[in-house]
């Protein structure tokens, strides 16, 4: 009877991860088609189903008004974890302008170049870049040195997926579904046709557009912009003791609550709670975090990081 019962179990343990992963490939087809209100929708049903246990099924802590006390005593200091600064990138800038600038003085000696030749050169370089920041605001040059940045640094690499792995976690878990994501300005160009970004999560968010446009912003949807928005710097946080990227998250949040004319009491406490509750529940689920980061490095499809985040959340 034990051996049976055990049985049992395990093969109902295999057909609901079954039922989880042709789930994931039902939304990964909605997604691709387009209908991201629609996958949105059958995710919802799924959940209303029990086969999706994770989406929406974030546990919040109460909504009210924080103190920075409070947050330290969870171990959250907000000046680390709210002013991001991208350091390594700008390091990496420098090092490409100082080998340029050296490849000149060398060719200068090399080919015995005349002040003429100089002067082509310099005019030369400087139109690429006059063309790079009118044209295309700085994209080409964050594309070379952001590809150099990743060839040089597995760390940077790492860093990124988990910051994005964040987003892309908090986001599912507060009923926003994912709906991709980028790792690199290269493959931000290769499958978006953008240049200047570093990498993204993208999401189905409809409800939040339709609120937009309507002017009125509801305190759910509030609430979850707001988590998903500071998710990235909070797995920094957690992995660092500061964050590095995420300063374009940290300037739309502060734009988002100006736009809506929150008093700064009113911002403080909100992005309080939301700094809270995203460390809680990233806190609780870096198991996720690190086997969804790696399936994002692996440039695994939709499908198989949100099967991976279902087979592995803690929703207790």
């Amino acid at each position: 009877v034990g051996l049976r019962g055990s049985h049992l179990r395990r093969s109902s343990l295999s057909a609901a991860q079954a039922d989880k992963g042709v789930s994931a490939q039902r939304i990964q087809a909605e997604v691709d088609a387009g209908r991201r209100g629609t996958a949105t929708e059958l995710a919802r049903e799924l959940k209303k189903a029990g086969v999706l246990e994770g989406f929406g099924g974030a546990r919040l802590v109460p909504k009210r008004s924080y103190t920075l006390e409070e947050l330290r005593l969870n171990k959250i200091e907000p000046t680390a974890l709210l002013s991001p600064r991208e350091d390594y990138l700008g390091k990496i800038s420098s090092y490409c302008q100082r080998a340029y600038l050296t490849g000149i003085l060398s060719g200068c000696f090399v080919f015995h170049w005349d002040v003429t030749n100089v002067f082509y050169v310099g005019a030369f370089s400087l139109g690429l870049v006059t063309i790079d920041k009118v044209g295309y605001n700085g994209g080409i040059e964050f594309l070379v040195v952001e590809t150099i940045g990743r060839m040089l640094s597995r760390a940077y690499v790492e860093r990124v997926s988990r910051h994005e792995a964040g987003h892309f976690l908090v986001a599912y878990m507060m009923g926003v579904l994912p709906s991709g994501y980028t790792l690199s300005a290269w493959n931000a160009l290769k499958n978006n046709k953008t240049l200047g970004v570093q990498a993204g999560t993208a999401f189905c968010d409809d409800d939040f557009q339709k609120e937009v446009a309507s002017g009125k912003l509801s305190s759910g949807i509030l609430d979850k912009f707001c988590c998903i928005a500071l998710a990235g710097v909070a797995q920094e946080f957690i992995d660092h003791g500061n964050a590095e990227g995420g300063m374009n998250d940290i300037r739309q949040l502060d734009f988002l609550l100006s736009g809506l004319g929150f008093t700064q009491k009113k911002a403080d406490d909100q992005i309080r709670w939301s700094t809270l509750n995203t460390v809680l529940l990233l806190r609780q689920n870096q198991n996720v975090i690190d086997k969804l980061a790696k399936e994002m490095v692996a440039d695994s499809p939709l499908s198989k990081c949100l099967l991976t985040v279902e087979q592995n959340l803690v929703l207790s």
